[in-house]
This record gives C-alpha cells, structure tokens and sequence, in this order.
C-alpha cells in the first residue's frame, strides 16, 4: 500500500455551502443537491491546513493523487477505495499544436480516464458515509469509473447510457459488476430516470454535480498542475466540457492554493471548449447568461462532451468569464482532424474530447484570444485506445514475391 494510505486521520472538512446563495450544510451527512437545486462546494479550514501541511511537504510524497489528502474530504483513510491514480503527465506536443503546448494525458488514470478522479472521491465518500446502492447516467467513462471502483468496496451500482454510447464503455462498465442499461434518449434523459428512481428511494443519485465529491476529486487536476509547474500556473487551459465538473473543480482548487499561500494571484485563461453539435455552454457565454438553456438534438463525434443541459453551468461559465477565457465551440471535422495530426504528427493517441481541445486551441491561436508564446495545457480526457481508429487493410502474402520498393 502506498505510504500516503496508512495512515487513519482526519481531513479538515468544515462544512458544505450551496454554490448559488452560499447556504451552510453539515459535513458528515449524506446529501445531494442543496436545497436551492444547485451544487454544494465542500469546505475546508485552510489554516489549519497550512499549519498541519507545507508546500515541501507535499512536494516529498509520493506523486499520486492521495499526497493531496489534507485538501480532500475522505476523513478516514479506511475509507479509500484505490487502484493506483497516479499523477498524470504534461507530453509536449510540439508538432501538431506548437513549442508551448502540453497535453495533460488523462489517459494514464484507472479505467483510463480523468473520470476515475471524481468517482474514486465520490465512491469512498458513498462509503464513508453508508451507502450501499449507486445509480448514474453516463456517456461511457464515468460509468466505466464508477463501476470499478464501487464494485472494489461492494456497492451496488446501476447505470444507464444513451443507446449509442461507445460498445468498448458498455462492456466495460458490464464487466466491472455494474447493471448497465442502454437507454432510447440523451445523457439528460438517462439523468431523468436515475433521479426518478432516487425519488423513489430506490438507489443514490451519482449524476454528475448531484453529490458534492466529485468536484473535489477532478480538482486533484489543479493542484498537480500548480506542483507541476513548479508553484505557478500556465497561461491558458483548454478543458472539454460537457457537465465541467473538473472546470470548476481546478478553479476551486486554484483559490485554495492561493489561500494556503502556496501560488500567486495569476490565473490561467479557461477555455471551455464544446462541440458545435451540442454547445449550451458557448452559446450562453455569447449571450451574456448565467445559465445555460437545454441544447436540442445534441450530436457529435466526441460523445463525452455530448451533454445538452449542465447543472453547474453558472459555475462553469463564472470561472471562464473570471479567468478571461471563453466558451469555444469546434466542429466535428476539425475534432477529427486534430486527433489525426497529434497521432501522426505527435505520436500521440487522443480521444475526440482531446482532439476538440487541439482544435478550439488553434481556433483561440487564429483569433488572437491566445498567443504562441503562452504557456498553454489541453486535457486529453481519455485513452485514445477507447473510441474507433480507421481501418488499416493493407496486407502482405509472404508466399510471393515481395516488392520491397512499395514498402
């Protein structure tokens, strides 16, 4: 077991707020959504952190996600459900994107992808806190996760997906003990029947931003960035966003590293970046909204960035207009494009979420919102290895003469 796990210790957890009017809830006590409909945001003392925990500290652990223990909620180390998440790594991709950009390869993760994040903060909270069945809709990662890890500490877990979602997500959620269901409708329409279902007292309601962890666990994806970049932050994020709990999970985390005094003020530009087919998100950020309006007939290549109507889309769009980024939204021949050029270029294998970031990058480079110089980080939220490839049909027959020319 890794030495960040042996020890039993408490975490500094203070209370849970509602994200819209900053009501107060109790930590320690199961709960959803506030009582106003909106995210609540766990709450730390972040001077005792800073009294209990410095910088080099953290620095001399081993680099995984749990050497950030003191800024989660888990309270007990008991109650952690692992399978080795691993810090992941910045790979330049200098051909296909420029000499300042990295990709952050979330590949690297459990379940491989930066859903194992948020499910393995969600899943050892559900247990910490007594629950023993799970439902949840899923575009195909985060059910892959959520299946994995409740299955690891014995929970019960159904999951629902839209009928199209990728065959390889299906079976592997089928596999890792979870029910899965494959639903005639969108991920919102798979959300309707897990929360009619909570309603019914049936099962725990897993939707994402629905209970207050999953936030904690993708804002991990912050602070290694910070310690990754040596205490500072690059210069602009481009992060796909579908639900955007990781969006808002990393400015969360950002704030709480400036309170602990361990980075500055400097803030990344955040880009949310969409699908053209489906872009609630842009299309309120244009407008001037606070919230998002459901997208209708939703389509696009990159199915986990496919999400018609987001919870916490206020949280999403305030720390994109904050940080002076911007909603952008990338056609699906250009997310395709952009996963061909990393691969053949760069030699690195992107999900079509990845690729969208690739594409809204150079979008951004276009129109000036960035420039060469910046340092700039887009998350690869998945291994490539997941979604279709093109064929390759060429075949040689040894028994006859070979051209070797034509090889």
């Amino acid at each position: 077991m890794n030495q960040n796990l042996t020890t039993d210790r408490q975490t500094f957890v203070t209370h849970l707020e509602c994200s819209i009017i900053g009501e107060r809830y109790e930590a320690d006590q199961l709960h959803g959504l506030s009582r106003a409909g909106r995210p609540l945001l766990v709450r730390y003392d972040l001077d005792a952190v800073r009294s209990a925990v410095s910088r080099d500290t953290i620095e001399a652990r081993p680099t995984d996600l749990w050497r950030w223990r003191e800024l989660l909620p888990v309270r007990h180390t008991s109650n952690i459900v692992s399978l080795g998440e691993i810090e992941t790594p910045l790979v330049p991709l200098t051909k296909s994107g420029g000499p300042n950009v990295l990709v952050k390869d979330e590949g690297r993760l459990p379940t491989g992808s930066f859903k194992a994040r948020g499910l393995v903060m969600a899943v050892a909270m559900a247990k910490e806190l007594g629950v023993t069945k799970i439902a949840m809709p899923t575009n195909g990662n985060a059910g892959a996760a959520l299946a994995a890890y409740a299955t690891r500490c014995g929970i019960e877990t159904i999951v629902f997906c839209p009928d199209d979602t990728p065959e390889i997500n299906v079976r592997e959620i089928a596999m890792q003990g979870a029910r899965v269901w494959r639903v005639n409708g969108l991920i919102d329409d798979c959300g309707a029947i897990v929360g009619k279902g909570a309603a019914e007292g049936r099962w725990f309601d897993f939707s994402t931003l629905k209970e207050p962890y999953r936030i904690e666990g993708k804002k991990t994806m912050g602070l290694e960035l910070a310690a990754q970049f040596g205490w500072k932050l690059p210069d602009a994020i481009f992060y796909p966003t579908g639900g955007g709990t990781g969006l808002i999970g990393m400015w969360k985390a950002f704030d709480e590293l400036e309170t602990l005094g361990w980075i500055g003020s400097e803030r990344p530009k955040m880009f949310a970046v969409q699908a053209s087919g489906c872009a609630p998100i842009v299309r309120a950020f244009e407008a001037g909204e606070e919230h998002a309006e459901r997208w209708e007939d939703a389509s696009t290549v990159a199915a986990g960035i496919r999400v018609p109507k987001a919870v916490g889309d206020f949280l999403i769009l305030r720390a994109v207009r904050e940080s002076g980024g911007q909603a952008l939204a990338v056609g699906d021949p250009a997310i395709l494009k952009a996963v061909d050029a990393a691969a053949k270029q760069d030699g690195l294998l992107l999900c079509p979420e990845g690729g969208a970031t690739l594409a809204a990058y150079h979008q951004a480079l276009n129109t000036g919102l960035v420039d060469e110089d910046d340092k700039v980080v887009l998350f690869n939220c998945a291994t490539g290895l997941k979604y279709p490839m093109p064929e390759a049909p060429q075949a040689l027959d040894r028994t006859r003469p070979i051209d070797f020319d034509a090889l």
